[in-house]
């Protein structure tokens, strides 16, 4: 699926334009957490574009390999994100691309909690899931993908001390929730 993957994500990729304006809310240089960073592209490469010092996760040996291969400087660790070592300092942005939906409930809920104590104060995070709350199959990898919906992502990053300062849609009717850390 590696492969497959990476031929469909290309650089100008959607999300790409969602996620530039949204480092415009951080300084330069800070510390910025993608999950799920597959290669890498097109979100990471957004941020090291953007002067930021990336690290990401990915539960996949061939796409933290392509990543490491693409960005020899950023941080990198192969280990599912409910699992991963990064958590353990402290970020001033966090990005989830395509990622939470892909994750069942109970992980889900437990990972915002983990985005939540991860965030600096003032830290930034952006996530995306569809609006409404349903089920559905992924395209690519077949696997149950399941939305909480708005009303339940925002109760949730509210008990965690995230408030939401955002939402909107782009080109691919991806949908994001913008959230910062109190």
């Amino acid at each position: 699926m590696a492969s497959e993957f990476i031929r469909r994500r290309g650089p100008g990729g959607i999300g790409a334009a969602t996620v530039r304006e949204w480092t415009r809310r951080m300084r330069r240089g800070s510390a910025v957490l993608d999950l799920g960073c597959g290669h890498g592209v097109p979100i990471s490469q957004v941020l090291v574009d953007e002067g930021f010092d990336v690290y990401g996760i990915d539960s996949s040996p061939s796409m933290i390999g392509a990543f490491r291969t693409r960005f020899p400087s950023a941080h990198a660790e192969c280990a599912p994100v409910e699992t991963s070592d990064l958590f353990g300092r402290s970020f001033d942005g966090i990005v989830s691309w395509g990622l939470l939906f892909l994750l069942p409930v109970e992980a889900q809920e437990r990972l915002i909690g983990k985005v939540a104590t991860a965030l600096a104060p003032g830290g930034q995070f952006v996530f995306t899931s569809t609006l409404h709350a349903c089920t559905w199959t992924d395209i690519l990898t077949g696997t149950p993908s399941i939305s909480l919906g708005g009303d339940r992502y925002r109760a949730i990053l509210a008990g965690e001390g995230l408030e939401i300062v955002g939402e909107a849609s782009d080109e691919g009717d991806n949908h994001y929730y913008f959230a910062w850390k109190r």
